[in-house]
């Protein structure tokens, strides 16, 4: 009997946070991960976390992870070295990639004070590296007969609507936000593109916060008012397993895409269900409007 190929998970920015998250949960669904970051080791960032912790938990649950220190943003960096070390490591080529690494937002720079050098940054870790480690994983993808491309957005990548404009901690969000509009964009280009070859791909973003230490930087995120890492982690999983042929070129909220699917919210260990959180438990009014809506379903 020939035994199937596993799954191969490259999850970046992985070593704390939403990253971190989808990668225990890839892993508890028997994916194998490359968990994938500049962290490797506690203390090594200014943020608590490590790559190393996050293998050393999946471990721990019982699941198959790997650490992969890389700089993403690096304009020099070879992304593709992350797929060959994935397939060395796992014996089969990378057909998940999900691309949450992400540069500083600065919400503080408005749109007259920008700097080249965090413009660049932010196009360069935001849009180019995600799109040249997705590219470079299709042939393996193609080789498998089947792939899923997930990039994680933000609902600043949504206009701000005025006048009158609202006031708004993040500012316009001009630079963060316009990245992420262009990964919101390349989505469903790259979805349409590779759509013959049952590659799924699609973005995703939390419907509100998730207040991750990073999250809880920015002022107004909160941790009574935001929702748990475990929903944007099931919906990743949803969007990294689903039918190629049905579940792509979606630019999600992960509350409304876990109540569209009737999907049951697991631990990040996949042992148990989040109470309070399934999609019975989710209240109309916490759901959102993507604002894309009118030209996905014209």
């Amino acid at each position: 009997m020939t035994r199937e190929r596993p799954h191969v998970a490259v999850v970046t920015g992985a070593s704390r946070g939403i990253g971190r998250a989808i990668a225990r949960r890839l892993a508890a669904d028997g994916i194998a991960v490359a968990a994938v970051s500049r962290t490797l080791r506690p203390g090594d960032g200014a943020l608590t976390g490590s790559l190393d912790e996050t293998v050393a938990r999946i471990t721990a649950d019982g699941g198959r992870a790997m650490a992969i220190a890389f700089d993403l943003g690096a304009p020099a960096a070879d992304r593709s070295h992350i797929l060959d070390l994935a397939r060395e490591r796992f014996g089969a080529p990378v057909d998940i990639v999900v691309n949450n690494a992400a540069a500083a937002r600065h919400f503080d720079l408005r749109f007259p004070d920008m700097t080249r050098a965090a413009f660049r940054e932010a196009v360069e870790t935001n849009v180019w590296a995600a799109w040249e480690l997705a590219a470079a994983a299709v042939p393996g993808m193609r080789e498998r007969g089947a792939g899923w491309i997930l990039n994680i957005s933000s609902s600043q990548a949504g206009p701000r609507k005025g006048p009158p404009f609202k006031d708004n901690p993040t500012n316009g969000a001009t630079l963060y936000g316009g990245t992420k509009a262009f990964i919101d964009r390349m989505t469903t280009g790259a979805a349409m593109e590779l759509y013959d070859d049952h590659i799924a791909v699609n973005a995703l973003a939390p419907e509100y916060q998730i207040a991750t230490d990073n999250a809880l930087s920015v002022a107004g995120v909160r941790r009574d008012n935001s929702e748990p890492e475990e929903t944007l982690a099931e919906a990743a999983l949803a969007l990294c397993t689903g039918d190629p042929e049905k579940l792509t070129g979606r630019v999600a909220y992960n509350l409304s895409l876990l109540v569209e699917l009737g999907r049951p919210v697991r631990t990040l260990d996949g042992r148990a269900l989040v109470p309070g959180w399934q999609p019975g438990d989710i209240a109309p009014d916490r759901l959102r409007t993507p604002y894309l809506t009118p030209y996905l379903t014209a």
